[in-house]
């Protein structure tokens, strides 16, 4: 039997359901990412400085004054992106072997947008104990860490005991950066419709890592009025079968006291955004406001496909590529680690998330309803992120 994490050879026939020399594959051969040295190693002279002798020198200086590693190794530009292959994309746990691809595609973003040097580590799923430590112990090589599809609500306890624990900011992507351009969707949502953040009232669809994530952002932009649902209705105080993170949402949110279905929820409701899967029956979506918001993020398959979104919304938002207004954490994530490693911040704060989403918004100059986010490949967005994190962390 093949050792854990080995590629499993009794796996293989999987591979025969796939075109191997399909595009798509020939685009993964041999994989994404490679390693190139930023010094020329040309003769003699330059061997001694890059390595020994003329190292020792740097290693020492290094070993007596920490600080020094951000200034003289590649830990100044360097983020870990890790993940245990637990909730990877809308496939499930799919292990860290099938969680590669994703990760190695994660880093090519990093640098193509930012300038960030990324590297994947996917390791075993273990505890949450097991986890914090392997990461804790890799820490001191990188000047970040990118925690990216680990499931809920492991992924909290994680995120939370590391930020404690390291002295370099952790960010769970799947959490924050799709709740930061979440808000900066909504912001411009309100430009078009001349409306205010806190008078909305919004239902959230999912209480995982990204539902969890965006309630909480838009409550400190400002939004009171918020219902959260799992896959059993309404989360509310009256539910006595609430376990893990989410007494604490019940606790915080849904201010009405709405009970029941998701349908009960919608009734009245000026957004709708999905982080869930599933599907929303269409007589639920019309007890919505009217020129009500649906923010249907699931991908492949939103939770509304689009054209029936239309018919009750006036604003339309999917987590897809070949619809307007895509909610893609490409946005965020590049620019938030751009602007963190660069200012030095121990953390990524709340005050860069919101600064972060504002950032987003204004790099669409006059939104509408069609054009409520920019593309990902709208030059500057990831520089106008990083400038208004490094504000944030200077303020």
């Amino acid at each position: 039997m093949a050792a854990a994490g080995s590629g499993a050879p009794e796996r293989a026939s999987v591979a025969g359901s796939y075109d191997l020399d399909s595009a798509v594959f020939r685009a993964h051969e041999g994989g994404k990412l490679a390693v190139h040295a930023t010094q020329e190693l040309r003769d003699r002279a330059d061997l001694s400085l890059l390595y020994t002798p003329g190292v020792a020198d740097v290693s020492m200086a290094i070993a007596e004054n920490p600080s020094l590693a951000s200034r003289f190794t590649s830990k100044r530009n360097t983020v870990a992106v890790v993940s245990d292959g637990s909730a990877v994309l809308g496939l499930g746990n799919i292990g860290p072997l099938g969680a590669m691809p994703v990760m190695e595609g994660k880093a090519v973003l990093f640098k193509h947008f930012a300038g960030v040097d990324a590297v994947p580590v996917c390791m075993e799923t273990g505890s949450v104990d097991e986890i914090v430590d392997a990461v804790a112990r890799i820490a001191p090589t990188y000047g970040g860490i990118n925690l990216e599809d680990i499931s809920a609500p492991r992924c909290f306890e994680i995120e939370a005991r590391l930020k404690e624990m390291l002295d370099i900011p952790v960010f769970h992507d799947d959490q924050h950066g799709t709740a930061i351009v979440v808000l900066a969707a909504l912001i411009n949502a309100c430009r078009v419709q001349n409306r205010e953040l806190p008078d909305l009232r919004v239902v959230v669809s999912g209480a995982g890592a990204a539902g969890v994530a965006v309630t909480r952002l838009l409550q400190r932009a400002g939004l009171t009025d918020v219902v959260v649902c799992d896959s059993r209705g309404v989360i509310s105080l009256e539910r006595t079968d609430l376990t893990d993170h989410k007494p604490r949402i019940a606790a915080t949110t849904n201010p009405r006291g709405v009970s029941g279905s998701i349908g009960d929820a919608l009734v009245g409701a000026d957004l709708f955004v999905g982080v869930s899967g599933g599907s929303i029956d269409e007589a639920d979506l019309a007890r919505m406001a009217p020129e009500a918001m649906i923010f249907a993020l699931a991908n492949p398959t939103p939770e509304v496909h689009p054209d029936l979104a239309h018919r009750y919304a006036a604003i339309v938002a999917t987590g897809r590529s070949d619809f307007p207004n895509q909610i893609n954490n490409v946005l965020a994530f590049p620019g938030v680690f751009r602007g963190a490693l660069d200012s030095g911040a121990r953390q990524i704060t709340e005050a860069m998330k919101l600064a972060a989403a504002e950032a987003i918004a204004r790099m669409v100059p006059v939104p509408t309803a069609e054009e409520i986010v920019p593309s990902v490949f709208t030059p500057g967005v990831a520089e106008a992120v990083a400038d208004a994190v490094r504000g944030a962390a200077d303020a």
